[in-house]
């Protein structure tokens, strides 16, 4: 896109007006050029997109093999009665268009399976909803290899999950200035880079980069609770779905993808599987109770609008805070349980250790003002190839 096309109009000015005045110009601006691959279009992915188009990204690419059923139309409002029979992803894109005309909404309907993993480098971020482990790890490894974020969804019922995959992710957040000093090491992986300060209304604001560093899902999946959260007086507070979902990734990798049905055999082999899950997080074993466990596997395979609303509707935000480089993103796996009204956000990451006299080094505040940078190709303008 040349430099004209990359300046908003009065037209969509007016038209993200409210948006605008929340994230400012420029954020528009890079939501605008962004080109977002969107993958299984079931519940979630139908309020993702729904999100995403009314936003004003620059693109939306839907990739669906699967056919429209019955069960399809109980959870999904982007599909109805005459889509029966057609590809998912070609039978919604209408709907999807029908958001916003500004947006470029492209259908595939070959399997994800099908892609190389150059395919994903075209995409300034990969959300893939609804896919057995195995699947999620290979498009997040592609995305990786690409240097783009990556995002896996998916609900189970009452239940759902977000998991983050950003690399390495610069953002800015707006504070009023404290009498704290900042140290740059916040965490074992936010770093603050710079702090732009700023007089408004006769106070001190400051404009604060910081950088977040990310592991893929297969590390994460392995990886502990931070210290915080297995203290004695913490344990028990500690939702049992992060034991449960690590409990049906891990029986995907021995059944092949598939959920686990309510036969003797699945159960025990779940059960037993949660409970190692369990006891490798270091937490109180009697907050995985049976009565969990059967709601946990009663929920599995089912869609609910309202779970559907609440992660669909988180995700797509975190995806324009991304975008925008603006505000704190997910680190790295939010879990939803709709039954307690709870969205826990873990940050799951391997042991390493850390320079602590780095890390307590204060950070000067800097002369000039620093610029909102985004994601690697962010912005690049192109639509996706070889789709239609």
């Amino acid at each position: 896109m040349d430099s004209q096309d990359q300046s908003i109009s009065a037209d969509e000015i007016a038209l993200y007006d409210r948006q605008i005045r929340l994230w400012g110009v420029k954020a528009q601006e890079k939501l605008r050029s962004a080109n977002i691959l969107l993958i299984t279009f079931k519940a979630l992915a139908n309020e993702v997109a729904k999100n995403l188009v009314l936003a004003g990204i620059g693109s939306l690419t839907i990739i669906d093999d699967a056919i429209v059923t019955e069960d399809d139309l109980g959870a999904q409002f982007l599909l109805n009665q005459d889509c029966i029979g057609q590809n998912r992803a070609q039978a919604a894109a209408p709907a999807v268009r029908d958001y916003n005309k500004r947006v470029k909404v492209y259908a595939d309907a070959e399997g994800i399976s099908t892609k190389p993993p150059e395919f994903f480098g075209q995409f300034d971020i990969t959300i893939a909803t609804e896919l057995d482990f195995a699947m999620y790890n290979t498009i997040n490894s592609a995305c990786r290899v690409a240097g783009r974020p990556f995002y896996a969804a998916g609900l189970h019922g009452f239940y759902g999950f977000v998991f983050a995959d950003l690399i390495e992710h610069d953002f800015v957040i707006e504070r009023f200035k404290s009498n704290v000093q900042s140290q740059r090491q916040e965490t074992s992986t936010r770093t603050i880079l710079n702090i732009t300060p700023k007089t408004e209304n006769d106070k001190i604001v400051e404009m604060v980069t910081k950088r977040e560093k990310y592991h893929p899902l297969l590390l994460a999946n392995t990886s502990p609770l931070p210290d915080e959260f297995t203290r004695p007086r913490r344990r028990k507070q500690v939702t049992p779905l992060l034991s449960c979902l690590r409990a049906l990734w891990e029986f995907q990798k021995l059944s092949q993808g598939r959920l686990p049905n309510l036969s003797h055999q699945d159960l025990e082999l779940f059960t037993k599987l949660a409970g190692v899950a369990h006891q490798e997080l270091k937490l109180d074993m009697s907050t995985l109770d049976s009565e969990f466990l059967r709601k946990f596997l009663q929920n599995l395979g089912s869609e609910l609008s309202p779970t559907a609303s609440f992660v669909g509707g988180r995700l797509a935000q975190d995806v324009i805070n991304v975008l925008s480089a603006r505000e704190q993103p997910i680190q790295n796996l939010q879990l939803f349980d709709g039954e307690k009204i709870d969205a826990p956000v873990y940050s799951l990451h391997p042991f390493f250790p850390i320079d602590m006299a780095n890390s307590m080094a204060a950070v000067p505040p800097a002369a000039n003002p620093i610029p909102l940078n985004g994601q690697p190709g962010v912005g690049n303008g192109h639509p996706p190839v070889g789709l239609s």
